[in-house]
């Protein structure tokens, strides 16, 4: 940010700093009230790399509004522009074409304070170090999210990209996205390829989430696995393949069908021969005045290994063996009335036996006695009110139940990995996150936003001694800024 105070006196900076740093407490104290008093409830109730681009304002003179109803969600001519490519068709999508405030890179990081909790946490005997216990635990303080580097754009007419080096906020830096695409292939929109490492194109995007604490900063539906399950994959994380993704003109039609490595987007591939399968399709309506609805659906097929070739004693892993199948499946539905927005999604998920209890496909012993395929459903709401382009209000409910668990049932006894899970409704989730951004100012240098947001979770009786439920919290202030 520029420093707009100049050299104009001792006396009249600091008089002038004391009073906007008043200002803004002021300013902090009644936002904070106001995500009180307009959330759900103010009781205890049953961060990831967004992608926002100020770069692409700069190079087109557009305003940060163009794109997106409040960053980093976009609007429908945003999703266009992304789906085309992030290109609007005109001569300024030339990679040559440059004005003097045009710099293709972004930078995001969020420094903020935050509370965490949990109401049952396993802990160490701190007099008898062997033994485990369990405690409420809080901590809470300043600190940083990680960080996204971003720059994309086009590298010739119909050759799009994106690269987002990402670090985490120790500075340990990956690849959280890194693609070429060809656009418009045989002059068509419904031909579009990409290849490298890229977010799965569902309508309900995990990297353009609102939400930022470590409990409401991410969707439970796209990561959920049974308590015990060997599989990492999550529907949210960024894949490695290759994409054949195609719309209508107008962005109204829409169709995705990727395949990709079965190592959720790890790099050296893992697990070196399996691969995924996803498949996307939505279409949008306009409903009069209320605005543009989608609705969508969605299906993963995906193998995950059991067991692993290794050398080095175990150190280095050189294939994924013994694959089991999972998958999920689900719709989407995007409605809108006016400032008001909700988003529905439903969710059904399974995985084979093995993956569920935990077992190696070459166990001599086999499956567990009585052990079935885990399955779930899950549902989620989310809604904002986008009260002016400065202020969005958010709300979200996520609940997953368990419909058939892998183990068999045993209510005498605490989850006995690979014997038996205490109940039928073991492992099941109820999420609440609400809060507010607040945009002091958006325009195509940079984007800022005073964030406050409080996110709520509880998995019924996984609690580690007691087999108790436990519920995890977050509060977090943040000033999210990208430039």
């Amino acid at each position: 940010m520029s420093d707009h105070v100049r050299d104009q006196g001792y006396a009249k900076k600091r008089i002038s700093v004391l009073g906007c740093s008043a200002s803004l407490l002021i300013l902090i104290a009644r936002l904070f009230f106001v995500a009180l008093v307009c959330s759900p409830t103010a009781q205890a109730a049953p961060l990831t790399g967004i992608r926002a681009f100020p770069a692409f304002a700069r190079k087109y003179g557009l305003p940060c509004s163009a794109c997106h109803e409040a960053w980093p969600k976009l609007n429908a001519f945003g999703q266009t522009f992304k789906d085309n490519g992030y290109q609007l068709g005109n001569d300024r999508d030339a990679p040559i074409w440059q004005q003097p405030t045009y710099w293709p890179v972004a930078f995001r990081i969020t420094p903020s304070w935050h509370r965490e909790s949990v109401d049952r946490n396993q802990v160490d005997d701190l007099n008898n170090p062997a033994n485990s216990l369990e405690q409420k635990t809080t901590t809470h303080g300043f600190d940083l999210s990680g960080l996204d580097i971003l720059t994309g754009g086009t590298l010739a007419n119909n050759i799009s990209f994106l690269l987002v080096p990402s670090a985490d906020n120790t500075g340990a830096f990956h690849f959280e996205s890194a693609w070429v695409r060809f656009d418009n292939l045989l002059h068509s929109s419904y031909l579009n390829i990409k290849v490298g490492k890229f977010e799965l194109d569902n309508l309900l995007s995990e990297k353009r989430i609102l939400t930022l604490s470590d409990q409401g900063g991410l969707y439970q539906l796209y990561h959920f696995v049974p308590v015990g399950d060997s599989n990492i994959f999550g529907l949210g994380d960024n894949q490695l393949g290759a994409e054949l993704m195609g719309h209508s003109k107008n962005d109204r039609t829409r169709y995705s069908a990727a395949l990709l490595s079965s190592n959720d987007g790890n790099v050296s591939v893992p697990n070196g021969h399996g691969y995924d399968a996803f498949l996307t399709a939505s279409q949008a309506f306009q409903a009069g005045g209320l605005g543009l609805q989608r609705v969508g659906a969605f299906v993963y097929l995906g193998r995950s290994p059991t067991y692993y070739l290794t050398q080095g004693g175990g150190s280095t892993q050189l294939d994924g063996l013994g694959q089991k199948s999972f998958y999920r499946a689900g719709f989407i539905g995007m409605w809108y009335i006016k400032k008001f927005d909700v988003t529905t999604l439903f969710m059904h998920g399974g995985e084979n036996a093995f993956l569920g209890t935990g077992t190696a496909a070459n166990d001599p012993n086999g499956l567990p006695a009585g052990a079935r395929t885990p399955q779930w459903n899950g549902a989620l709401i989310e809604s904002h009110y986008t009260v002016n382009p400065q202020f969005i209000l958010i709300n979200r409910y996520e609940f997953i139940r368990m419909s058939q668990q892998a183990l068999p049932v045993d209510s005498t006894n605490i989850f006995i990995p690979g014997v038996s899970v205490p109940s039928s409704d073991f492992g099941n989730i109820d999420s609440l996150t609400f809060g507010y951004r607040y945009y002091p100012f958006m325009h195509s240098r940079a984007g800022f936003a005073f964030h406050n947001e409080y996110a709520i979770v509880r998995q019924r009786k996984v609690a580690p001694v007691t087999g108790l439920d436990v519920t995890s919290s977050s509060l977090f202030l943040g000033f999210d800024f990208i430039y």
